[in-house]
């Protein structure tokens, strides 16, 4: 049996330009082997359906067929064929629209087809938070006791991720400076080094207090409460938190109060912007201390606590 072809040969003009494209893209753009495979099956997929199509170079005149091909591939296509996910989907588009913007601008096709194909919009999930009261199982499920110092770092960590809201990679980026116990506030580089001052509570504080007082001076080698800098969150070795370690720690807490594997450190952030929402905090200030640079993406949260709102009013109204 003739081993299935898995290449594009270019010996017709829509392989010769996506070789060209590919070329590009390991050449120019320095894209990882696996990425550059990923490009080549999608393409190679839009260039079976251009084939069947049976229209020659129809492919590079129009915007029809890659139009076609992602409407078919978005309700299954071919017999027998199943749906592509969201996020497949819009990497096929973004592998099609890329491929058509270089062969438009090395004068490989007529037109402009990259210009006519929009992204399939991704699905806006809205994100599961935990109740009050499951937050509160989820901090008390790490007790260091008297003497355990790496649930002392592990419980300051959950701490502020839920008191701050924080993402766990500006948790992990915090230095020693960076946190103000006179101010009760953490100063935050967010996203595109945008930088924000977070408000802290006193039971965050006491557990940030107690951590940089009695653990991880001893992990950096200096001498008891002595604030030294450099990262905050460390490991034993003085070493600053890793963001796979910070995640083992969120899922041991977890499993510990007896909540889902689903919670994660983005579960604590989504908490507390909720949780503050319902508690009839303006949708602006939620959005500055998130460091969100557009309100629609704090908007998500409203449309959490109108749930919440029908749940409760459908339990509790006596004409609900």
């Amino acid at each position: 049996m003739t081993a299935p072809r898995n290449e594009l040969t270019g010996t017709d003009p829509f392989e010769t330009a996506v070789e060209a494209y590919l070329a590009h893209l390991r050449v120019e753009r320095g894209l990882a082997p696996a990425t550059l495979a990923a490009y080549r099956t999608d393409l190679a997929d839009f260039g079976a359906h251009v084939a069947h199509l049976g229209r020659g170079q129809a492919w590079s005149g129009s915007a029809e067929p890659a139009l076609a091909y992602l409407a078919a591939r978005r309700r299954g296509g071919r017999p027998g064929e199943v749906p592509l996910a969201g996020a497949s989907l819009r990497r096929r588009a973004a592998a099609i629209r890329g491929f058509y913007r270089f062969a438009f601008g090395d004068g490989l096709i007529p037109i402009d087809v990259a210009s006519r194909l929009d992204l399939p919009r991704p699905a806006r999930l809205l994100p599961d938070p935990l109740t009050p009261d499951e937050v509160e199982r989820l901090l008390e499920a790490v007790d260091p006791g008297d003497g355990d110092d790496r649930l002392v770092r592990d419980r300051a960590l959950l701490e502020l991720l839920y008191a701050a809201g924080v993402r766990i990679s500006e948790a992990l980026g915090l230095d020693r400076d960076h946190i103000s116990f006179d101010g009760s506030f953490v100063r935050v580089i967010g996203k595109g080094d945008r930088e924000r001052l977070v408000p802290v509570g006193e039971v965050a504080l006491h557990w940030l207090r107690r951590y940089d007082r009695h653990v991880r001076p001893a992990w950096l080698g200096v001498a008891s409460g002595e604030p030294a800098a450099g990262p905050f969150f460390v490991t034993e070795r003085g070493r600053r938190l890793a963001r796979q370690q910070a995640w083992a720690i969120v899922k041991r807490a977890a499993r510990a109060a007896g909540l889902t594997d689903q919670v994660t450190p983005h579960t604590l952030r989504h908490s507390f912007a909720t949780h503050l929402l319902a508690g009839g905090a303006d949708l602006r200030i939620v959005q500055e201390l998130l460091g969100h640079a557009s309100i629609s993406t704090t908007q998500l949260y409203t449309h959490l606590t109108g749930e919440r709102i029908r749940e409760v009013y459908a339990r509790a109204h006596p004409r609900a």
